[in-house]
């Protein structure tokens, strides 16, 4: 398959990024630098208030709460068009490749990484709190999910927005978003999830190098 990716860096808020509405004609990679600290959550999941300057974000996609600050998160969007050799009609296994490439990423820095190639599995927070769950194509080390991915599609392509933890503030996930009761939620999704012990620049640079 020919190296054809469209890569765009984009600034604002995560709102704005989140109202984008990208050209899913061509295959094509958004890197977006969070510049403000934002809880978002996901298109069915109950409103929250936050304070401490946080503003709070709903995503069109399914999932659960994140919360993301500057420095802490690796954000890409992949977009690939209908009819693409990467396109898969379906939606369970659609990212599975995109998984595969993220594994690689990682590898090559030395951190051994998995797929998650099963159905989607929840847990007792995953409701609340995106990274409490699995989907197929996120990436897991030392069983612990360090990378998600959520997928929006329309009938000109398919959007997989990428999130790689690179700090994971459980202490702070569990206050803002009130679990209850907070010791067995911290201690639940620490073990769920963690973060990525590779430097973000030189994550994005391998994901970019090991993109088909």
């Amino acid at each position: 398959m020919p190296r054809t990716w469209r890569i765009e860096h984009t600034s604002g808020s995560v709102a704005d990024r989140h109202a984008l509405q990208p050209d899913l004609t061509k295959r094509g990679v958004l890197v977006h630098e969070v510049n403000q600290a934002t809880m978002v959550l996901g298109s069915s999941q109950p409103a929250v208030t936050v304070g401490g300057g946080i503003d709070v974000v709903r995503r069109r996609s399914g999932g659960a709460a994140v919360l993301l600050r500057p420095g802490e998160v690796l954000w890409l969007d992949i977009l690939i068009p209908r009819g693409d050799p990467l396109w898969s009609d379906d939606v369970g296994r659609a990212a599975l490749w995109l998984g595969g490439v993220w594994c690689a990423a990682i590898r090559a820095s030395g951190v051994d990484a998995t797929v998650h190639r099963e159905p989607m599995v929840g847990s007792r927070w995953s409701d609340l709190v995106c990274f409490a769950g699995r989907a197929p194509g996120e990436v897991l080390v030392d069983n612990r999910k360090v990378l998600g991915v959520s997928q929006r599609r329309n009938r000109t392509g398919a959007w997989f927005q990428c999130a790689a933890l690179l700090a994971w503030p459980v202490d702070e996930m569990v206050e803002l978003l009130d679990l209850q009761p907070p010791s067995e939620a911290i201690g639940d999704l620490q073990a769920l999830a963690g973060p990525l012990p590779i430097d973000r620049s030189e994550l994005q640079a391998s994901l970019l190098e090991h993109l088909p």
